[in-house]
């Protein structure tokens, strides 16, 4: 699926979390590859299980949630199979990770300096003072204003946007070869979000690879190579970005970018995609997205088609993809 070879390979990856209702899915089968330096972009509604994926490859799914199927390969190794302690030594070390709030990522009762330099002590095995000058070093580096005097702030000392930068000096304090952010832009004003996507542009170019978790298809649009696309727990789609925004194949691709607003195009409603997102549950049978498709068929009530490759490097779960496929190139023509 990539011209990069893959740092991160994902296969028929399944998580359930346990309820009071019994085990409910909320991954089904998930597969795709992140390639060395690629920035991939994940995509999808709430509850499409995005941030579920990233949680999985870091095994940060609490309690309740447990990895049922699957691998995780990371340069070779496979992550499901680790112990805890191996885990520990793999996370914040060769990946890193960007939390989608991060008042929540930073402990409250330590300095934000001191939440850097912990990173660099405890998997490079710095000294005090040598982790207190990279850490300073680094969040000069993020563009934290006047980095060595904020060095011993609070969490609540700063604005969402300094803290969300101190969060991405703690995700790529050790250099990881990945780096998962997930949402990392939301709720920030234009300014700093342009400033945040373009830190992770350049861990990019140091050749990290990066994947990038997010609703925003603008921040895709500007930051992705591939983008894969998921729904109710499963991909339905993935391609490289400029087939995506083409020529998607998948009705549920060609909704969620019908719903971006246009450059200064005049105020018109935009389309919606009726219906809501079925709960693990209760998902419906057949293609778990025919309650809510346009193009459904009755044999989408039925079947539910499999994820099939349509090219060397595109892939669509749904009955009707051949004949999009063709309208597609009809249309190119």
């Amino acid at each position: 699926m990539t011209v990069t070879p893959a740092l991160l390979d994902i296969r028929d990856l399944s998580v359930a979390f346990r309820t009071e209702a019994g085990p409910r899915e909320v991954l089904s089968k998930v597969s795709f590859t992140v390639g060395r330096g690629e920035i991939l972009g994940i995509v999808g509604e709430s509850g499409s299980g995005k941030s579920v994926t990233a949680l999985a490859v870091m095994r940060l799914l609490g309690s309740a949630g447990t990895i049922t199927g699957g691998s995780v390969g990371l340069d070779g190794a496979d992550l499901v199979s680790l112990s805890e302690r191996e885990m520990l030594e793999i996370r914040g070390r060769k990946i890193g990770m960007i939390f989608q709030e991060p008042m929540t990522s930073l402990n409250p009762l330590l300095t934000v300096g001191f939440q850097v330099a912990e990173v660099l002590r405890r998997h490079l095995g710095l000294a005090a003072r040598a982790a207190r000058e990279r850490a300073s070093a680094l969040l000069d580096r993020v563009g934290i204003p006047a980095a060595a005097a904020r060095y011993d702030d609070y969490p609540h000392q700063l604005s969402g946007g300094m803290r969300q930068r101190v969060v991405i000096a703690m995700a790529i304090a050790c250099g990881p070869r990945l780096l998962i952010a997930d949402e990392p832009t939301t709720a920030l004003d234009v300014t700093i979000q342009a400033q945040i996507l373009a830190l992770i542009r350049e861990l990019r170019d140091s050749e990290a690879s990066v994947m990038l978790i997010t609703h925003d298809m603008g921040v895709i649009a500007r930051m992705a190579d591939r983008v894969v696309v998921m729904y109710a727990g499963k991909v339905v789609e993935c391609a490289p970005l400029a087939d995506l925004f083409t020529a998607p194949l998948h009705p549920y691709t060609r909704l969620l970018l019908a719903a971006v607003p246009p450059v200064r195009a005049k105020a018109e409603r935009l389309p919606v995609i009726p219906g809501t997102m079925p709960s693990p549950g209760a998902m419906p049978a057949g293609c778990r997205f025919h309650t809510r498709c346009p193009a459904a068929l009755p044999a989408c009530r039925e079947r539910s088609p499999a994820l099939e490759a349509v090219s060397p490097t595109r892939l669509s779960r749904c009955l009707r993809t051949p004949e999009f496929l063709a309208g597609s190139r009809g249309a190119a023509a």
